[in-house]
């Protein structure tokens, strides 16, 4: 039945992409469910994958020293235990002894060791987490800025069960960052065995620990499947079958799937929410939760093959930031219960730990630079235009095509809105895969780019490490050095033992973000998820891991 079910989930996304959908019949699932996802996967490398969709899958298929409980709190996982230093910078994790590879070697300290060293030797996105912004592991920072050596990077096999960690200073939610993809471990031996490029891009080019296997997958692929793991040291707690996941193009075509019981998981935006809202037989479906990704407009500050450089003016980009209507956004084209937002760090992910406040609950505190104000965008127009010399502007803005429906929708509003409230902009629209997005971004080949970031721990740091001097997610090449101290003393420095004078530079960072509009933020992202009646125990994050399936249970 689960196989008839997945042709049948295959033709309807055929049919509906032709345009040609029909009636298909539903099938019980018992212990296997149908998810959809909306961009397709292109790297199940932990080095290589940069969204959430993938990490997603190799959660699946793999832990790391610990994981999420339901509330977000770091667990054990490979690691059984662990032991902190009274400085609280070194972590001696004790590995578990029944934690198997699917080729049914144990796992091992060394694997860690290996796979933190290999993320050292690449020029990929996510080894930012070992810098002293983030994870703080002792000599990452030599190492990816000065060429010291990878081995030097603080972290060691100490035997097949003790891994030993040293930090440069204490990092409070270090054990939370051991549940992210990019600290998980790789077999060398079977790594090394395979060719250039050649890990994650198939069943036979990955090694699984976790609570699921990888039985279906190529890259870019419309659908993937993944299957328990008989093997897995808590398969106990493991109730699914499997999970195959489907790649939807549009909310209409996830509402369509979910309705003839071709998914059981599906997420909604737009005219479709509403649509759910107002039927009675789906109503009760509706499960809307805050996915922690934040939507925001970044703008090239240099000139480059797709920018004149006017945009390293800023105040042409507080115009811009100002002359959105992030609330006419929210409710008229993405509509799925997600937040304006006028912060640079989005509210809902991070609290303080001696109050309790969400770090943006005030999403007032920055008004003087981001709110909607035609009459001060265009103040801050006139000066950008007197200062440049220039009575009007053309910007090519690229945006993803298969990052969900509304986003082309919210990038034709604010193309509408910019250049209606400021006379001269012409904004020109250039849809793209979010692949293709991510590389000129990373290239410095792009004007401005609507694009998202989703938090990978629970503290401001997540966001506001983006946008120091030459990081790898700095995409619009700003550079200040009072904003660059101001997160080494948070990060390494004078304020690293003080939490609420880390708190409070936090905001001084921020502010500086915000006064010279380095970004536009747009709205914080909710999910509005479909999920089928039986299903039940799927955790839903707003960081790191957005859906986690371990506990859950399915019945019909």
């Amino acid at each position: 039945m689960k196989k008839m079910r997945k042709m049948l989930a295959v033709a309807l996304s055929a049919a509906m992409v032709a345009g040609l959908a029909g009636s298909v019949v539903s099938a019980d699932g018992g212990g296997d469910i149908y998810v959809m996802f909306s961009t397709n996967v292109m790297s199940l490398d932990t080095n290589l994958a940069t969204d959430g969709d993938s990490f997603e899958i190799i959660a699946d298929c793999i832990d790391g020293l610990t994981q999420m409980d339901a509330e977000g709190a770091a667990v054990p996982a490979i690691a059984e235990s662990w032991d902190v230093s009274d400085d609280g910078c070194k972590y001696t994790f004790h590995l578990r002894d029944d934690a198997f590879w699917s080729n049914g070697e144990p796992v091992t300290a060394a694997d860690f060791e290996f796979a933190w060293k290999l993320a050292m030797t690449a020029n990929v996105e996510y080894n930012y987490m070992f810098e002293s912004s983030v994870g703080a592991v002792k000599n990452a920072d030599a190492i990816l800025y000065e060429g010291a050596d990878p081995d030097t990077l603080g972290v060691t096999a100490v035997d097949d069960k003790t891994l030993e960690v040293e930090l440069e200073v204490p990092v409070s939610f270090f054990p939370s960052l051991m549940y992210f993809p990019t600290f998980y471990p790789i077999n060398q031996a079977f790594y090394e065995s395979l060719g250039d490029g050649e890990y994650g891009t198939s069943p036979s080019t990955f090694l699984c620990n976790g609570a699921f296997l990888l039985d279906d997958y190529l890259p870019g692929a419309a659908s993937m499947t993944v299957v328990k793991n008989p093997d897995y040291y808590d398969a106990d707690k493991v109730s699914l079958n499997s999970i195959t996941y489907q790649v939807v193009g549009s909310s209409d075509q996830a509402l369509t799937g979910f309705k003839s019981g071709n998914l059981d998981l599906a997420v909604v935006s737009g005219d479709q929410v509403a649509a759910v809202q107002d039927d009675a037989s789906l109503a009760d479906s509706l499960n809307i939760v805050g996915a922690g990704y934040l939507w925001y407009v970044t703008f090239s500050q240099t000139q480059n093959p797709s920018s004149e450089g006017d945009l390293a003016n800023a105040n042409l980009r507080l115009a811009f930031s100002n002359a959105i209507d992030r609330e006419s956004l929210v409710d008229n084209y993405v509509m799925d219960g997600s937040l304006a937002t006028f912060t640079a760090v989005p509210p809902q992910f991070a609290a303080s730990a001696t109050t309790g406040e969400d770090f943006s609950a005030d999403q007032q505190k920055f008004a003087e630079y981001v709110s909607f104000d035609v009459e001060k965008a265009q103040g801050y127009y006139e000066k950008a235009k007197e200062e440049l010399g220039k009575d009007s502007f053309q910007f090519t803005m690229i945006y993803g095509n298969n990052e969900g429906d509304e986003v082309a929708k919210v990038a034709q509003a604010i193309k509408e809105q910019v250049e209606a409230a400021l006379p001269g902009v012409t904004i020109d629209l250039q849809a793209m895969t979010k692949a293709e997005r991510l590389d000129k971004m990373q290239n410095d080949d792009y004007c401005v780019a609507l694009t998202r970031w989703g938090p990978d721990y629970a503290d401001p740091m997540t966001y506001l490490g983006m946008w120091v001097t030459d990081t790898a997610n700095n995409y619009g090449f700003w550079s200040n050095p009072e904003y660059d101290q101001l997160i080494k003393d948070c990060t390494s420095g004078a304020y690293v033992s003080d939490y609420e004078a880390r708190w409070a530079a936090l905001y001084d960072a921020e502010e500086l973000v915000l006064k010279e509009a380095v970004i536009a933020p747009l709205y914080t992202k909710a999910n509005a998820n479909l999920i089928t009646s039986g299903l039940e125990g799927v955790e839903f994050h707003p960081v790191a891991l957005n859906r986690v399936y371990k506990n859950a249970t399915f019945s019909k």
